[in-house]
């Protein structure tokens, strides 16, 4: 075994085999640019990991090895957490797609079989260290860039927060409040739904936001807002003033109507006071045409005017003013923002406790920047699956041979990255900021598979993060069909936060075709297009089982003197007359019956009814029976047995329907029969009605009966 002699200019690669000769010809062709490690089993690879996890670039794992397997030493580094640091490429000789599936669902970047080509091994292996390397300086640069944003926020809230308290000395810890409940609603509505399309940035910007609800107030008459007891109408109308106000004064400053902060707080500054069901003010705004960050500042708003002593009534306890929120004492709120206070209201009490406005302040700058710089030495323990799945999609053979879009999707920054033949494939930039905002990402996933796609992935768990989703994606001026299989990446916080996915995308359209047809020709008499007895059977089972409670009926249909025909004209000339009869049958029932060819010259027909049975049933019968194709008369007999009769069975009713055929087939043919259940035993007295007589003639044609 090599030693370990990592330099600051080479990394070193563990290689887990349990072929002396396989690990030398990988330390051979790897050894010139990497330290090398080796371990022979499953349980030395462990132990190299835990002696010098966080020296180690990348693992080279076999999958069969004694002691333990390579999927061992892989739920080992998932229980440990080792897979979130180390990439892991598999070798091996198997090619069966369960072992790559589930090495993948494991976490592993990339699959190598052997035996190894040198020069796709060294350049995925390089390009997955490399990449891995890119990506995490990229995070680096986006948390300084987010720590510098948050610190310039924090110190306008300060600043704001003070000028009101200035005018109003309620207001200095109300607008902190309603910074603090602001941010821990929507940390709950992102965790809910992706509905709003909110990101982390999103939610720290309209929470700094939040500080500027009531700077419009700073215009209101001191007596007005001030006033120690309830106003009157005169007042309360220039006390609403305050929201066109502090709109007014946002929209004033044109330098700065791009940023994101003066967008938001613009929207919580004029409508903030508007209501669910359009009862607010000032623009009678209801549902969501009203801004969600101005919902939600609207909620905190309520929540903490209630829980605060005012000069005109007292503080009311936390349980009370939840309670009365909820019970609509308040105004109409949306009902998603009520879930979500239900599903944090334990927490509001410990967030807001004690918290003075300026030790909040630099708690939050010093909480940020622990957790950026967390995320910057933990970029691979966070988003391990993020950034290594996608590198490892980007460069595997796997990819190459299967033509996947792959893709990597995180919530913050919001953004969508995809491998270079899938964004050639989608017609896409391979990085699209905002794919929400996209009109070209929109165009490809219809909205209604593009939201379901984001809710499954969001009721997903850390222990169960992987989705599979099938949908038709516009490509190339057609609707293909895909197989989405997606893996949702979580945080490591208490509780767990959503934070995006990676993916890949499978054209499965030919496949799901050559399926149909396949299910097509199974299910489907091959010479009239019918379906056949076996399906016929599942469809009509599956229908008595849902409606148990229905009245149906099953006829069974026998075409007459067929073999009269096939002997007179010849077996091509009968297929004619079976495919003739089967059209009739077609046009002759609803949308919702069941129309079978049985075998030979028998067919079905299952319907339900409602009152009328037997002009049903003669309907049928008279368009199907008589006429004449080309010198054949159509003559048709038919045993029918319902639900009122016999028990709803499949089995029974056939059996009883094919009674009362017998019975027919042997009194003369050319009519149909009624099987009654009182009429015991099978075949016995059973009721025969004779057809209308039909003089119609038909040559070679299928024109629907009138």
């Amino acid at each position: 075994m090599n030693a370990l002699t990592q330099t600051a200019n080479r990394q070193t690669i563990l290689i887990v085999d349990d072929s002396e000769m396989n690990r030398a010809i990988l330390a051979d062709m790897l050894g010139n640019e990497f330290d090398i490690l080796e371990a022979e089993n499953g349980l030395e690879g462990v132990a190299m990991l835990q002696k010098h996890g966080p020296e180690i670039s990348l693992v080279l794992l076999d999958i069969v090895m004694p002691e333990m397997d390579g999927f061992g030493v892989l739920n080992m580094m998932n229980k440990y957490h080792w897979i979130e640091d180390i990439p892991v490429i598999m070798i091996s000789a198997e090619r069966g797609s369960s072992h790559i599936e589930r090495a993948f669902e494991l976490g592993i970047t990339d699959f190598i079989w052997r035996p190894f080509d040198a020069l796709i091994v060294r350049h995925r292996v390089v390009n997955t260290i490399l990449l891995y390397a890119k990506q995490k300086k990229l995070t680096a640069m986006v948390a300084e860039q987010i720590f510098e944003k948050e610190h310039r926020s924090s110190l306008m809230i300060d600043i704001l927060s003070h000028i009101v308290e200035f005018r109003n000395g309620e207001s200095g810890m109300h607008v902190q409040h309603v910074h603090t409940l602001t941010e821990t609603l929507l940390k709950v509505v992102v965790q809910k739904t992706d509905k709003y399309h909110l990101s982390q940035t999103d939610i720290t910007v309209i929470s700094t936001a939040s500080a500027l609800h009531d700077v419009g107030k700073i215009a209101i008459p001191e007596d007005v807002l001030n006033k120690p007891g309830r106003l009157t109408d005169e007042e309360f109308a220039i006390m609403k003033t305050h929201s066109l106000v502090g709109a007014n004064m946002l929209e004033a400053l044109p330098s700065y109507q791009d940023e994101p902060l003066v967008r938001f707080a613009y929207q919580i500054c004029r409508w903030h006071h508007e209501r669910w069901d359009g009862r607010g003010y000032p623009d009678g705004l209801k549902g969501d045409e009203i801004p969600i960050s101005a919902q939600i500042v609207a909620l905190a708003d309520v929540y903490d005017a209630l829980t605060s002593q005012r000069v005109y009534k007292p503080a009311f306890s936390h349980e009370k003013a939840v309670n009365m929120i909820l019970n609509g004492e308040c105004g109409t709120f949306n009902p998603l923002l009520m879930d979500c206070l239900r599903d944090c209201a334990d927490d509001i009490p410990r967030a807001l406790d004690g918290d003075s406005f300026e030790e909040r302040s630099r708690r939050a700058l010093q909480n940020v920047a622990r957790e950026l710089h967390k995320h910057e030495e933990l970029t691979a323990s966070e988003r391990t699956l993020e950034l290594l799945e996608h590198e490892r999609m980007k460069y595997s053979f796997f990819a190459s041979l299967t033509q996947e879009i792959q893709f990597e999707y995180t919530v913050t920054p919001s953004s969508l990255i995809l491998s270079t033949w899938g964004a050639e494939r989608l017609g896409l930039p391979e990085v699209l900021m905002d794919p929400y905002q996209s009109m070209e990402a929109n165009a490809i996933i219809s909205a209604a598979d593009r939201d379901s796609l984001a809710d499954t992935l969001h009721s997903t768990t850390p222990g169960n993060p992987v989705v599979t989703y099938d949908c038709k994606l516009h490509l190339g001026g057609e609707d293909r069909w895909h197989r989405i299989i997606a893996r949702a990446s979580w945080s490591s916080e208490e509780p767990p936060r959503y934070t995006g996915c990676i993916g890949k995308a499978l054209d499965t359209h030919s496949s799901r075709l050559q399926m149909e047809h396949l299910e097509q020709e199974a299910s489907h008499d091959a010479l009239t297009g019918l379906i056949n007895r076996a399906y016929a059977r599942k469809r009509i089972a599956e229908r008595l089982a849902d409606r148990p409670t229905g009245r149906y009926a099953l006829a069974i249909l026998d075409l007459d003197y067929f073999k009269s025909a096939n002997d007179t004209y010849g077996h091509m000339f009968g297929d004619q007359v079976l495919k003739f009869l089967a059209e009739r049958m077609r046009r002759s029932i609803r949308g919702g019956d069941i129309a079978a060819r049985v075998g030979g010259d028998e067919f079905l027909i299952f319907l339900e009814y409602k009152d009328d049975l037997e002009s049903t049933i003669e309907g049928i019968y008279n368009r199907v029976s008589g006429g004449v194709y080309e010198d054949f008369k159509i003559s048709v007999s038919m045993g029918v047995a319902s639900t009122e009769n016999v028990d709803g069975d499949y089995e029974t009713l056939f059996r009883c329907a094919d009674e009362a055929l017998y019975v027919v087939k042997n009194s003369g043919k050319g009519h149909y029969s009624y099987y009654q259940k009182e009429h015991a035993p099978v075949g016995a007295d059973i009721s025969a009605v004779s057809p209308i007589d039909s003089e119609e003639t038909v040559h070679n044609s299928e024109e629907a009966p009138k």
